[in-house]
């Protein structure tokens, strides 16, 4: 039993060594670089070989940190989230974006600073160009200790020289308005001789007529041929039919286009009723203005 126990020992203790990443033949490695450098170096003294120790030591703790690092970045699997590993490589990636955006908004901080120092000198230019800046900006007059007190006569040669230029010798302004005046009154001339020549607008009317005679026996061609006996200034006649009343009755519808000026409805009727032998009455059945 004893026996059974120790080999399932050694068997469990040869499996995890397989498994488990240990170099067992780092001693040779070691060995084979201190010779390296003592050939290329020389012979070694005991100090020498103790730093040569130290620095063998300080190059596996290097490599160890290497290989820790390694590990940590290649460990952002799927599974790696679930244990200390996984939640800093997580930690690693969330600063990195971190970094990158704290850098994209310091350039947009920069742009802005830009912006705002550009406005600012344009401002500052606008106000200074405006005209009321110029009015409330203090006038100061540098005078000259030499030309403070100028002779009196030359203040009053330049007055005189001043009220010369005033004066127009030519009356250009006179002209001027004597030559706007001719061309204003030419202008309205011109328009007034357009006006009258152009041809003014006549008022027109449609009218449609129902003649209506006293009975049946009435000729209606000679009662349609004494309604267009009816010759006015303005008057013209259109189109006619005849239209059945009833009992054999028959009206006379007729067309005709007056102008309004010259002849009314009135004057037609009085014109068309005095043909009493054929005409009984004179209504008017439409009237439309053209």
């Amino acid at each position: 039993m004893a026996c059974s126990l120790s080999l399932m020992d050694r068997k469990m203790a040869t499996n995890f060594l397989v498994h488990e990443k240990i170099w067992f033949d780092k001693f040779k490695y070691d060995d084979a670089e201190r010779k390296f450098y003592e050939q290329m170096n020389g012979p070694v003294t005991g100090s020498s070989r103790q730093e040569n120790g130290a620095s063998v030591i300080l190059r596996d703790i290097a490599r160890a940190r290497e290989n820790i690092q390694k590990s940590l970045a290649g460990s952002s699997g799927p599974g790696a989230s679930s244990g200390p590993s996984g939640d800093h490589s997580e930690l690693v990636t969330r600063i990195a974006s971190l970094e990158v955006e704290n850098q994209s908004l310091r350039g947009v901080v920069q742009d802005l600073q830009q912006a705002i120092a550009k406005l600012e000198a344009r401002l500052s230019v606008l106000e200074k160009s405006s005209p009321a800046h110029r009015a409330t900006a203090p006038q100061t007059q540098h005078v000259s200790p030499m030309r403070q007190a100028e002779p009196p006569t030359r203040k009053a040669a330049a007055a005189e020289d001043d009220e010369d230029d005033d004066i127009d010798l030519f009356g250009s302004d006179e002209e001027d308005d004597k030559e706007a005046v001719r061309l204003r009154e030419e202008r309205l001339r011109q328009y007034a001789e357009k006006k009258a020549k152009k041809p003014a607008l006549v008022a027109k009317s449609s009218i449609l007529l129902d003649v209506k005679p006293w009975d049946d026996e009435t000729d209606m061609a000679q009662l349609e041929a004494c309604v267009r006996s009816v010759q006015l200034d303005g008057l013209t006649w259109g189109g006619s039919k005849l239209v059945p009343v009833g009992y054999g009755i028959r009206k006379l519808q007729i067309q005709c286009v007056v102008e309004d000026d010259k002849v009314g409805t009135d004057l037609l009727e009085e014109e068309i009723t005095k043909f009493e032998e054929h005409v009984q009455s004179v209504d008017i059945a439409a009237f439309n203005k053209i």
